[in-house]
């Protein structure tokens, strides 16, 4: 079956000079966005049922751009002013410095990984005596507490927000010949909004072994797998699977 169209599960893109563009043109296929999932808040008086106080932390750590807003609203929302000796640790250089929307970033004492959570345990091993508070989703990694509880490290974990499910019900899936899809969370959107759906010839792509897992746990087949050596990013993968499949169509 020759590729034409393609569902990603993500927002569309801001400028239309991006990879998913260059790939559309190069193979002369159609590409479309629709986020699967979205986050929703949780409510300051939910916060305060977890019998958490920010102020009794050190330090926060934050692994996405998304914590960070939310840890800062429930501050806001709850008058808490979080004090300049907070120290501020982050999954990679970009969220760090995604930081700079609400704090004097030069001013601050903030650290990064590499990207990886697991790479970031070398910093904050260098930082055991901090009590570290972690804002993240009801729906998060079991390898971020696995690991603080593993290197000992003093923390708590803080519910801020919750990444749900949207509505698709106004898309067909059969109209696509690609799905992809980034998180457990886009998997389970699908299955939720078509609990009857049939894979049969469409193609479905996932970015992280997690993400690969949640599409076999489903029962799905998985046929294009990313990041792999030879394909770092799922533009890269699309492209190869895309050439590949097309080729003499």
């Amino acid at each position: 079956m020759k590729i034409k169209k393609i569902l990603v599960s993500q927002p569309e893109p801001q400028t239309d000079k991006n990879p998913y563009a260059e790939v559309a043109e190069k193979n002369n296929v159609k590409i479309e966005f629709r986020s699967f999932i979205h986050v929703e808040p949780v409510e300051t008086k939910e916060f305060r049922q977890q019998r958490i106080n920010i102020l009794d932390h050190s330090a926060v750590l934050f692994t996405s751009k998304t914590a960070i807003d939310h840890f800062f609203r429930v501050s806001n929302e709850m008058r808490i002013t979080v004090p300049d000796t907070m120290k501020y640790f982050c999954n990679s250089e970009s969220i760090a410095h995604y930081l700079q929307k609400y704090i004097v970033y030069r001013k601050r004492k903030i650290f990064y990984g590499k990207g990886r959570f697991i790479d970031l345990m070398e910093v904050l091993d260098k930082h055991k005596s901090e009590n570290f508070l972690v804002p993240l989703s009801h729906q998060h990694k079991k390898e971020i507490p696995e690991l603080l509880t593993e290197r000992k490290l003093k923390y708590n974990i803080a519910f801020l927000y919750r990444t749900v499910s949207s509505d698709l019900r106004d898309l067909s899936m059969i109209n696509y010949d690609v799905l992809v899809f980034f998180s457990p969370s886009g998997i389970r959107s699908l299955l939720t909004n078509f609990p009857e759906f049939v894979q049969n010839d469409t193609v479905i792509a996932s970015f992280g072994n997690s993400t690969a897992k949640a599409v076999m746990d489903a029962g799905l087949r998985l046929d294009i797998q990313a990041p792999m050596p030879n394909a770092p990013s799922m533009t890269m993968a699309l492209d190869q699977f895309i050439r590949e499949r097309n080729k003499g169509k």
